[in-house]
């Protein structure tokens, strides 16, 4: 494991590799015209966005590199090829192109009121509702110290706890920034996966929604067209649902190398392809009852949490698990922790100094 300093400079040198391929991609790129020979002008710096993860040995840094480069930086320049995406406006800037190739942010499509943005609403409950969230994330990272006398289905759920809130806070963070230094406004990234009622509304309308909106035009839309032709519009929907899950599976596959270095053995492959069948099978029913049938929010809300968690500590935190990534990512915890508190010191003691 290399120590905190080195991990930093190895650190921004990535960032500098990416930020030379996007400069690229947006100076020469874009006076290709859309379509293969844009694609083909485009397609070196893919694998040089899968490699430059592995560059990385922290947890922290290999697996949000892996999320923002590899994957979703990658997605966004093969639709920006051929004229679609975020990226794909005539008039963007290149501070603009820059920030969302790097970061999973999205424009909104739509000004929003003063009443559909809580944070101009009341901004005090706004961020109070964060540093909440950001003292439940410390406290579960600390109860990581303890967790051989805890409950192993107990552990499992403050990993799921964990990966929502420090992706949920990951995100406003960034987003916050954005708008704060590019006068931005946003899509939010999460609509309180919580409170889902069905797989349906968890997938497609609260978990992740930058991951939603890159895998439609991606993998979805094209599936769906393709094989619309040749099932027909309905089975067409079906297969294309399954082929999104499936990317998706694979995607995390990638991530999770990035962590462990060892090879995959498809658990985490097997959870999405579950889930993905499992909605093909909800969509049907809801179709063939029409409603009819709906269980109330009461019933289906603890039902969608409890497949989610069950599935999860089943097939997809395993995998997670026995490449170590959760030891070293509290191992990592305290580093930094102690790096910070030794910053402070030292900043406060110049100060009381002078």
């Amino acid at each position: 494991m290399e120590s905190l300093e080195d991990e930093i400079k190895n650190l921004i040198k990535v960032w500098i590799t990416v930020m030379i391929c996007l400069t690229y991609c947006y100076l020469i790129s874009r006076n290709i015209p859309k379509g293969i020979f844009r694609f083909i002008s485009i397609l070196p710096i893919i694998p040089i966005f899968i490699i430059l993860p592995l560059y990385l040995s922290w947890v922290q840094f290999a697996g949000t590199i892996g999320f923002f480069i590899t994957w979703l930086a990658n997605f966004k320049l093969i639709l920006f090829s051929f004229n679609h995406g975020p990226l794909s406006s005539p008039s963007i800037s290149f501070q603009h192109f820059i920030s969302i190739a790097c970061f999973p942010i999205n424009f909104k499509q739509t000004p929003s009121t003063q009443t559909d943005n809580p944070s101009s609403q009341n901004p005090q409950s706004y961020y109070l509702m964060y540093a909440l969230k950001g003292l439940i994330l410390v406290l579960i990272v600390h109860a990581y110290n303890y967790k051989q006398y805890l409950h192993p289905n107990f552990v499992i759920l403050l990993y799921c706890m964990h990966i929502y809130l420090q992706l949920e806070l990951m995100l406003i963070v960034i987003a916050e920034s954005v708008q704060f230094f590019l006068g931005l406004e946003l899509e939010p990234q999460f609509n309180q996966p919580f409170l889902s009622t069905s797989l349906q509304d968890f997938w497609g309308k609260r978990w992740n929604l930058m991951v939603t909106g890159i895998l439609r035009p991606t993998v979805y839309q094209p599936v769906q067209s393709i094989f619309m032709r040749i099932v027909g519009k309905r089975c067409a929907k079906l297969i294309a649902l399954l082929a999104t899950f499936v990317v998706s599976g694979l995607m995390h596959e990638l991530i999770v190398y990035y962590l462990g270095r060892v090879w995959p053995t498809w658990e985490i492959s097997y959870f999405f392809v579950l889930h993905g069948v499992a909605l093909a099978v909800e969509i049907e029913l809801k179709r063939c009852f029409r409603g009819k049938c709906d269980l109330p929010q009461l019933v289906s809300g603890p039902l969608t949490a409890g497949f989610v968690l069950v599935t999860g500590s089943w097939l997809f935190f395993p995998q997670f698990l026995r490449c170590g990534a959760d030891v070293r990512a509290i191992r990592e915890y305290a580093i930094i922790w102690e790096s910070i508190m030794g910053l402070v010191k030292k900043c406060w003691d110049t100060f009381l100094g002078h």
